[in-house]
């Protein structure tokens, strides 16, 4: 891993891989994306539970629960150690079964993540060596590629930016975001972004926006209500988002709101761009869940009440957009119509 020049480089301060989610004997380190950037304050959880937890309680977003899930692993054999071979391989794959369901609608997602470093952490268990290192060296191994697949992403996503554009964001892309805006900065493209806040968390707000300021880019933040007129005042040329599931018919399902601002820019006539890979895990729609969470996180606003008491929220985490709104599937094999997933080789 040292002997190459990481994936993350040039990325902002948020994507750099131990301001994510890192593993330190005794402790998975994830930084907290609830306060960022107001505050720069880690979560420590001393325990595979604790990680998982973190998880639920939205520590960390995006893609952060995936490389925090194969911290945790590693965490997890560390705390089995001494016990009896059975008894280890037992464990981990109950710890696996924690993280990997510390959120509904992503559990197919997670069990890919959690895979390697579990796999990592057995062989390493069957040859005598050390689980923990095993399991967090596949991490980061499985952290590093995936960065580098996105490079192709991030080229293929800004190609279709025009020369001092405007893109309008949602919620946090992760890794999409640093390596969209870090193909602009190497083609010259002095790109300006538009991020909805995205409530109640606001992602947009306080990741997207400090990413895009953090990599020397002009940003501007709006709010939910605001997409639709924006779109047409601002001359917004592309909207793009990543997903937290692409199924195989083509619906995009990512934080709620993108499909209301899929519809705008369908309305205007600006293509919309997702980011991801279709999940053979999802063959259609039907077999998605969609996450409910805390219907008082949406009454409130960075943890203030702003209703009578008696009024009741509700607060879906992901919404769902339907093919026909999606201009095409940004991967890294290509661009691929929401019509055509099949044609993706998982086998590259």
């Amino acid at each position: 891993m040292e002997e190459k020049e990481r994936a993350d480089r040039g990325l902002a301060f948020l994507l750099r891989y131990e301001n994510v989610a890192w593993y330190e004997p005794g402790q998975v380190r994830i930084l907290d994306r609830r306060v960022y950037p107001m505050e720069t304050r880690f979560v420590v959880c001393n325990r595979h539970e604790e990680v998982a937890q973190a998880i639920a309680d939205m520590v960390t977003q995006s893609f952060g629960p995936y490389q925090a899930a194969g911290m945790g692993l590693a965490l997890a054999a560390e705390e089995c150690r001494g016990m009896g071979e059975e008894e280890q391989r037992a464990y981990l794959k109950a710890a696996a079964y924690t993280l990997t369901h510390a959120r509904p609608t992503t559990v197919k997602a997670m069990e890919a993540a959690v895979a390697g470093p579990l796999e990592a952490a057995l062989t390493a268990l069957e040859r005598g060596k050390d689980t923990a290192q095993a399991a967090f060296d596949q991490a980061v191994c499985e952290v590093d590629s995936l960065y580098r697949r996105y490079i192709r992403v991030g080229e293929l996503l800004a190609s279709k930016f025009p020369k001092g554009g405007t893109v309008m964001t949602q919620c946090y892309a992760e890794i999409y975001v640093g390596m969209m805006l870090r193909a602009c900065r190497e083609a010259g493209n002095d790109v300006k972004v538009i991020c909805p806040e995205t409530r109640p968390y606001y992602q947009g707000a306080r990741l997207t926006a400090s990413c895009v300021k953090d990599m020397g880019f002009d940003v501007t933040v709006i709010t939910d209500n605001m997409p639709g007129y924006v779109m047409k005042k601002k001359g917004v040329d592309v909207f793009t988002s990543a997903a937290d599931v692409i199924t195989m018919d083509g619906y995009i399902v990512n934080k709620i709101g993108t499909f209301q601002i899929a519809l705008c820019a369908h309305h205007w006539g600006i293509p919309y761009l997702v980011t991801g890979r279709p999940d053979r895990g999802h063959p259609t729609i039907d077999t998605v869940t969609i996450e409910e969470r805390d219907p008082n996180l949406a009454v409130e606003s960075l943890g203030q009440r702003l209703v009578m008491e008696g009024v009741k929220g509700y607060y879906p985490a992901f919404d769902i957009t339907p093919p026909h709104l999606c201009s095409g599937v940004v991967t890294d094999q290509g661009i691929l119509s929401p019509f055509d997933l099949c044609s993706y080789d998982w086998n590259k």
